[in-house]
């Protein structure tokens, strides 16, 4: 069963990291750990994480030097 709740703050979660198309390494673990608190990573939280890898690879949101 699909937890809109969490769908829903991830997609807020990952909306506020990227605004600025620079993301902190801790802003990527909050992610993925908020994406993976419930043990399942269901089809709505995996494409939303597969648009943020997208945009990391193709070099619209980059990881912020320390």
């Amino acid at each position: 069963m699909i937890n809109y709740e969490n769908v829903s703050r991830l997609r807020e979660i990952i909306e506020k990291a990227i605004e600025d198309h620079v993301i902190t390494h801790e802003e990527y673990d909050y992610i993925i750990s908020a994406a993976t608190e419930d043990g399942i990573i269901d089809a709505h939280e995996q494409a939303l994480l597969s648009e943020l890898q997208d945009m990391l690879h193709d070099g619209s949101v980059k990881f912020r030097k320390k």
